[in-house]
């Protein structure tokens, strides 16, 4: 079990490049995608562009860059003008418009797969209720509408419905079970398994997946660890866990599974690590939410470039591209395609950047004692293109330490 205090020093030689370049064109589609959004909310899709200063943590432009500067480097999908009186404003071009249309049709035709995925997370709840300010963390992942609290929730009265606390804060409850959404994608993998009209959820025996790069092939020699690991028994995700004792070694495994459950479902099968932490008491999970998923990075991986972590299911992606890629995905890649902003080089010293994380307890050391973590924030920033993002990762990905898979199955 290692010993350090910092989730950075556990896990900075299990770094994997392909996996650090998809962040790098994650945060890229995220900013272009909040201004597109931003944009189609307004009724003629124009804004003032000093209206987007209060803006600038949403699009991850701190000053001194010029916001008109990161927006002229995607002319085929936004253009700016000046009004008589001298306001600069920006607006969708043609083909900007197009895309905005072509999304809302592609989100109405993913409807019944994302009913579908709302409801299998509300069958995982432990009380089968979810509060839908966290629900709202994954609206893109899952493919939801912009407005899906005001209209979407309410269309499905036979599998979910809203209700409100004394506080009149929202939640969704599950209204009915459907035994053939309590099969696991697992489950479905391997036992070919699509649809069980009487399925009841147990104890499971089933392997999860695992993909480890080139470095990682000499772990099989290491006393089979991660075969026993993966021969070990746990409970569906689906199946009522209020007895498990927290801290055991069912309890960890069931969150394995929940967790796995819940990337599955994701439209590019990865996560921001903060949002799922969000969950663990609905999805009764550790609170070391953040040990568990470093430790088992076969099944997942977690990069920590910039201020917010993200976690992969590893299986789902060939080096840097996502196996199976779904129609909004393939539109997220053509919105990049149209920008040319390819983010901003970063010269981290560190890897100490947490400034937007909400979970201190993710941070704590593995030894019980030690509940303190080290935080350095220095880091330089500057506009670059993608060639150059991929060349100066490469420097910084550490050769991987196979002996570090052996102390964290030795202490699973």
């Amino acid at each position: 079990m290692t010993t350090s205090k910092r989730v950075q020093d556990r896990s900075q030689q299990k770094r994997v490049h392909a996996l650090e370049i998809a962040v790098e064109k994650h945060k890229i589609a995220s900013k272009i995608l909040f201004l597109l959004e931003l944009l189609k909310q307004e009724p003629e899709q124009v804004i003032p562009i000093r209206s987007l200063d209060q803006h600038r943590r949403q699009l991850n432009l701190p000053k001194p860059h010029k916001i008109s500067d990161f927006i002229r480097k995607s002319p085929k999908l936004f253009e700016m003008y000046k009004d008589q009186r001298g306001t600069t404003w920006v607006g969708l071009t043609a083909k900007g418009e197009e895309l905005v249309e072509e999304e809302e049709r592609l989100i109405a035709e993913n409807e019944g797969k994302a009913v579908e995925h709302v409801t299998r997370l509300l069958m995982m709840s432990v009380n089968k209720i979810l509060p839908l300010d966290k629900i709202a963390h994954f609206r893109r992942d899952l493919g939801l509408p912009y407005d899906f609290r005001k209209h979407w929730v309410h269309k499905y009265p036979d599998c979910f419905r809203v209700l409100k606390d004394e506080d009149d804060v929202e939640f969704l409850k599950l209204v009915s079970w459907n035994p053939c959404w309590s099969v696991t994608e697992v489950e479905k993998k391997v036992t070919g398994i699509t649809k069980a009209e009487n399925h009841v959820p147990g104890r499971l025996s089933l392997a999860f997946p695992m993909k480890f790069p080139p470095d990682y092939k000499k772990v099989y020699r290491y006393g089979g660890q991660i075969e026993n690991f993966q021969k070990r028994e746990y409970l569906s995700p689906y199946a009522d866990a209020k007895e498990l004792k927290a801290g055991s070694v069912e309890f960890d495994k069931r969150a394995i599974a929940v967790m796995h459950e819940v990337l599955s479902f994701m439209n590019e099968k990865r996560l921001i690590t903060d949002h799922l932490t969000h969950f663990r008491r609905e999805f009764v999970m550790p609170q070391k939410l953040m040990r568990i998923l470093l430790k088992h990075f076969g099944i997942f991986y977690v990069s920590e470039r910039g201020k917010r972590f993200s976690v992969f299911l590893t299986e789902a992606y060939d080096g840097s591209e996502l196996i199976e890629k779904c129609p909004l995905v393939v539109w997220k890649e053509k919105v990049v395609s149209l920008t040319g902003y390819r983010g901003r080089k970063k010269k981290i010293e560190t890897f100490d950047d947490m400034d937007d994380f909400v979970d201190n307890d993710l941070f704590e050391s593995d030894s019980e004692d030690e509940n303190t973590i080290s935080i350095d924030r220095s880091f330089k920033e500057e506009d670059d293109t993608m060639s150059d993002v991929e060349d100066e990762l490469v420097t910084q990905i550490s050769e991987m330490d196979i002996g570090e898979v052996q102390k964290a199955y030795n202490d699973t």
